[in-house]
């Protein structure tokens, strides 16, 4: 299958093209794995994503990667949970496939992704895990240039639940 499951540290995926950032709105770093990734990518990212502006909950934007062992990062914005009835599905949904699309297009053909939401946006680990699945192997499967999604989770209970969802 085109997916993996990985436990530990996103910023060290030498083997992915690209990884995926549950980035703010701002773009401009935060908490979690939007700042790690910050802080692995150094300044040249920092001032990439100011240079954007900021991007849409949903919604995706790629940049280079600074000092990361990658060649980009795609910037997500994930829905904050509410509840469900928000919109929260549809969103995280798009997010996954806005990165895939975004990967195909320039050129990845492995891309990291990290568990979007599932932190403090507080989607549950339980409806994110499988939604997270099925739409990254739906998106794989209209974009057969990317051979593999690569989900770094951090935390025993995250990986249960995205090795649950995948079977």
């Amino acid at each position: 299958m085109p997916i993996t499951l990985h436990r530990g540290d996103i910023t060290t995926d030498a083997a992915a093209d690209a990884i995926v950032n549950a980035a703010n709105s701002s773009l401009l770093g935060g908490g979690g794995v939007d700042g790690a990734i910050h802080r692995a990518a150094g300044p040249a990212l920092l001032a990439e994503c100011r240079r954007i502006g900021g991007c849409d909950t949903g919604d995706a934007v790629i940049t280079g990667a600074g000092d990361l062992p990658v060649r980009h990062v795609i910037h997500t914005v994930g829905p904050v949970w509410h509840g469900g009835d928000d919109g929260e599905p549809e969103l995280l949904a798009s997010c996954h496939r806005r990165a895939i699309a975004l990967a195909a297009g320039h050129g990845c053909a492995r891309v990291a992704f990290p568990a979007i939401s599932c932190g403090i946006y507080g989607y549950p680990l339980e409806l994110a895990a499988p939604l997270a699945i099925a739409t990254t192997a739906a998106a794989l499967a209209e974009h057969p240039s990317v051979v593999e999604a690569r989900f770094w989770l951090f935390g025993d209970d995250v990986f249960a639940a995205f090795a649950g969802a995948l079977g």
